[in-house]
This record gives C-alpha cells, structure tokens and sequence, in this order.
C-alpha cells in the first residue's frame, strides 16, 4: 500500500510540474487564409496576375463572342444554306470551340501556375516575419491552423502589419 501512495505522490508531482511549465508556454496562431487575402503583398500579387493575363482573357473572350456569333448564324440561316455551306459552317465552329476550350484550359493552367509561384513566395516572405516576430516576442509555438483558437493568441493583425511595412 505504502508503495502505491508513493506511486500516486511521484505522479501528482510529475503532472504539477508539467501544468507549470505548461503555463510558461507562449502560444500565437497565424489565419493563412486571411494573410492571403487581405496582406499587401497579397494584393500586389493579384494585381501583377490581372495585369499579366488580362491580354489572353481579352483574346479568350473575343474568341467566345465569334464562336457565339457563328452559333447565331447558323441557328438563323442554317435552313436557307447550303447543305456544304451549312457543314462548312458547322466544321468550322466545331474547330473553333475546340481551339476556344484548348486556349481556356492552357490560360487555366498557366494563372494556376503563376498564382502558385506567388504564393510561394508570399508565404516564404510571412514565414520570415513569423519567425522574427516569434524570436523577438518570445513565442515557443506558432500554429498556422486549428479547429479552435482563442483571439487572444491570434497574431495574424501583427503578421499583416509587418508585411505592409516589408517591401
């Protein structure tokens, strides 16, 4: 018995010294979505892609107002054509939908690239303000996601401002 309530003592004063140190512990968390959306370089990043596949969305939309514009022509006039002038016509927007969807799936695939390439190195950028904020505030932990936390560990607003400040 005397070797139990030994057992029970050591126990209660390993978990003691935990809660203690536990209390010592300097937690923050950080909204990546939120530094995505709302941090400068974020928006910087947004603007640069607009402005570099705006010409390609112009030429994506005139390419899709032909393509309409034949589809009309052809539901208009289609029983007055020819039957070759009527299968011209539909060859003809059966290959320029095609060209249309090519063209749509690349400009996808291109601006998927490059927002990941921004990203990147506007998460590469936070992560650089984290770890100086974490160094210089003392942080022992700084978690980027979590089913709850409190406002209170929440360093998202001092992450955003330094990233304002960081050109």
């Amino acid at each position: 018995m005397k070797h139990f309530e030994l057992l029970i003592l050591a126990a209660a004063l390993a978990l003691s010294s935990l809660v203690a140190q536990a209390a010592e512990l300097k937690i923050g968390f950080i909204d990546a979505d939120r530094i995505n959306r709302e941090s400068v370089p974020a928006e910087r990043a947004t603007k640069k892609l607009e402005k570099e596949f705006a010409p390609r969305e112009q030429h994506l939309r005139k390419l899709e107002q032909q393509i309409k514009s034949l589809q009309g022509q052809l539901e208009k006039d289609g029983l007055t054509m020819s039957e070759s002038e009527r299968r011209t016509k539909e060859q003809e927007l059966g290959r320029q939908t095609r060209e249309f969807q090519r063209l749509q799936r690349e400009f996808r695939e291109d601006l998927n690239l490059r927002r990941n390439e921004e990203l990147a190195a506007l998460f590469e950028r936070a992560n650089k303000v984290i770890r100086q904020i974490a160094e210089s505030e003392k942080f022992d932990l700084i978690l980027q996601e979590a089913v709850y936390r409190s406002p209170r560990i929440d360093i998202t607003e001092k992450v955003l401002k330094a990233l304002a400040g960081d050109k």
